[in-house]
């Protein structure tokens, strides 16, 4: 009930924004369109921003960060962001052994929950993860496919919502089910309502939703929004009773710290490549993200509301 309340209002409002994008005439040349796209510069900027300055604590961490950013722009693509977590973690335990947690001294106490429950679920994640792309191959079918490219995008984002970005591109944009600009145009939108930004996702499924594909355009959104919540629900269920004991390990806070460092770079290779190189063509749509940018981090305008003066500005660039 508590993920219905969150979540629904933005779902439903993003997914009525995908039918009205779906009767926008040229959407790719709208004034309102470029404006949301220099909005997704600043949002995502500030989002690196924040994030290296959290996360990004020491020169190990930011030395990891920098090489994961210059290894997906050289091997852009799912797997190369998959690669990125795993060599993030891997790093992570070798390099930051030395990771202290202020609860040391505390005794590791598992939170209580049925642990053979908890495993079973723990399985349930990785057959999924595992198996869904071998039956999307398999069977060819359309519906399994984007299932299971939510399901991973899911699976895979750590250290803030923001991190979903290039996942999520890469499995629609990518995959041809979707183009850049309904994508940037969603997710422009996604920044104007309220909610977790995983609710992207049921906009992404209702803009892809034509064709017969699940058949109706509100189905395929609510199926794209269960699909890339799945995981955190079995992930929650399936570690909580294990979570105090995980946490004081110097291990698993290496492995995370390392992959809390990659995503930062991930991130910011995405803020290149394709957010900048796709949205910011002249020197006045520099200015315009320079000012947007100066909204959120200076004067902390909410986001909904420089969205709003973005596709504005939009407009006024075209009159320049």
């Amino acid at each position: 009930m508590a993920w219905l309340g969150f979540t629904m209002p933005s779902a439903l409002i993003l997914i009525a924004f995908a039918y009205g994008v779906g009767e926008v005439d040229d959407v790719a040349n709208s004034e309102w369109l470029h404006g949301l796209k220099l909005a997704v510069v600043a949002v995502v900027a500030l989002a690196v921003w924040s994030m290296a300055g959290s996360l990004w604590t020491d020169r190990r961490r930011v030395t990891l960060g920098i090489a994961a950013a210059v290894f997906m722009l050289l091997t852009p693509g799912a797997l190369g962001q998959i690669a990125v977590i795993v060599i993030g973690g891997v790093a992570g335990v070798l390099i930051f052994r030395d990771i202290s947690s202020p609860d040391d001294d505390a005794k590791s106490k598992d939170s209580s929950g049925s642990k053979k429950l908890a495993l079973v679920v723990l399985a349930a994640f990785f057959v999924l993860l595992i198996a869904l792309p071998l039956i999307a191959d398999s069977t060819g079918r359309e519906e399994i496919d984007v299932f299971e490219n939510f399901y991973r995008s899911g699976s895979l984002v750590f250290g803030g919502g923001h991190v979903v970005l290039p996942l999520l591109q890469a499995e629609t944009v990518g995959s041809g089910y979707i183009d850049n600009d309904q994508f940037v145009a969603g997710y422009g939108a996604t920044q104007a309502v309220p909610g977790p930004l995983f609710t992207f996702a049921s906009y992404l499924g209702a803009a892809m939703g034509d064709d017969g594909l699940f058949g109706q355009k509100w189905i395929a959104g609510l199926i794209a929004l269960g699909a890339i919540f799945l995981p955190s629900f079995l992930l929650v269920w399936g570690v909580l009773p294990f979570w105090t004991r995980l946490s004081s390990s110097n291990r698993v806070r290496g492995a995370v710290a390392g992959v809390n460092a990659a995503v930062v770079g991930l991130l910011l290779s995405a803020l290149y490549n394709p957010i900048w190189t796709g949205s910011v063509l002249n020197a006045e749509d520099f200015g315009l993200v320079m000012v947007l940018f100066g909204l959120l981090a200076i004067w902390k305008l909410p986001p909904w509301s420089v969205v709003i003066i973005a596709a504005a500005g939009g407009y006024v660039l075209e009159l320049i």
